[in-house]
């Protein structure tokens, strides 16, 4: 008997854990390295392999020009080769590139203008982002949004919309100069916002009125169990007919949406990051491959619409991490081609190796620290 609950155990995991968050993984590491792939044939770069994932090739196939495609063993990651590339991380084969012949090196990647390398470079990220764009535009194109008109219903006894002085069917007008259209914009500032005081302007009875409020910090748990921290004023939503409505939009109208919602996601993350620099954001929310499986699963429940939303909030974030300017990323790259426009020469082979190193240091620190944060996060479910 334990044996079968055992493998039923594991059947759940495989089903409910494991495909979805191999799926997301996918499809994100496959536009990345599609962005590199394609910018890179643009600009005459001979390309061995594109591989999703690492280790052993499982499957595989040479195109016309030579570059091998392939589904390799470890689902965790991709990568593209360049001509002349030392490894997957696409640090340069010295050796190999000073025996190269004119014509090799007129596809090499390394033998590329800085300005060419660059693009090719930062070409994985913006097609992380432009994948986060679409996802997010055919969400609003053929599911629409719900919304609520930010129509203050109930206040809680003890709260920050308490001390403001909030009353009952007060409309949020701005946040800090922002415009507020529904109560989902105002959730979303005042979430990112604990500990600040915001200036409010709310229509009361046709007129308007200026309120000081400061958001306190609040955990709150979600039905999966996962704890967030949020800013909250502490008041509750009108949920009359006249005040929730599906809104429709347009092809360009959800393009712009689409827009503006990766550029939320973008600004909350590096908000975040920088919150936690400074010590007013906890690490312990910084997930690693075990989280994202977790939720990957959670949200694959939750339907279609929230499995891709998932899918570009996902791609935003690797699109950004390899932003940072860390040496392995793509962002470690962009530096040092940075370095080499402005000195009119590359670093040395040296300083380049001791920056490869620090990179992989880095990366895998930065790994194992949120694996063991999943560790600890499930412990804690």
């Amino acid at each position: 008997m334990d044996l079968v609950t055992s493998a039923s155990a594991w059947g759940g995991w495989l089903l409910g854990y494991i495909i979805p968050s191999l799926c997301v993984f996918t499809v994100v590491v496959f536009f990345h390295e599609l962005g590199h792939f394609w910018v890179a044939r643009r600009c005459g770069v001979k390309i061995d392999a594109f591989s999703i994932g690492f280790g052993t090739e499982l499957l595989g196939f040479n195109d016309r020009h030579g570059t091998r495609w392939k589904l390799s063993a470890i689902p965790l990651g991709g990568y593209v080769r360049f001509h002349g590339d030392d490894s997957v991380a696409s640090t340069p084969d010295h050796e190999t590139l000073t025996a190269m012949s004119e014509q090799e090196r007129r596809v090499s990647f390394f033998h590329q203008s800085v300005g060419k390398r660059a693009a090719v470079v930062a070409a994985g990220p913006i097609a992380n982002f432009i994948l986060a764009i679409l996802i997010f535009a055919a969400v609003f194109f053929f599911y629409g949004r719900q919304v609520t008109t930010a129509r203050v219903d109930g206040i809680q006894p003890g709260s920050a919309a308490e001390a403001a002085g909030f009353l009952p069917g007060d409309l949020v007008i701005s946040i800090d100069g922002k415009e507020i259209q529904n109560f989902g914009d105002m959730q979303r500032i005042v979430g990112i916002s604990p500990g600040q005081t915001l200036k409010i302007v709310v229509d009361r009875k046709n007129s308007l009125v200026t309120l000081s409020a400061t958001p306190l910090l609040r955990e709150i748990k979600d039905h999966f169990g996962n704890v967030h921290r949020l800013g909250m004023l502490g008041i509750s939503r009108s949920t009359t007919a006249t005040d929730v409505v599906t809104e429709r939009y347009g092809p360009l109208q959800a393009l712009q949406m689409g827009v503006a919602e990766t550029w939320f996601v973008v600004e909350r993350t590096l908000g975040y990051v920088a919150g936690m620099v400074m010590g007013r954001e906890s690490p312990d929310q910084l997930g690693g491959p075990i989280r994202i499986g977790q939720v990957a699963g959670q949200v694959a429940t939750m339907g279609f619409a929230a499995f891709i939303h998932f899918t570009a909030v996902l791609s935003i974030s690797i699109g950004l991490l390899n932003l940072f300017p860390i040496p392995l990323l793509d962002g470690g790259h962009l530096l040092f081609y940075a370095i080499e426009a402005i000195r009119g020469r590359p670093l040395s082979e040296r300083a380049q190796e001791l920056g490869f190193r620090v990179g992989l240091a880095l990366v895998l620190m930065l790994m194992l620290f949120a694996t063991w944060n999943d560790i600890l996060h499930l412990s804690a479910l």
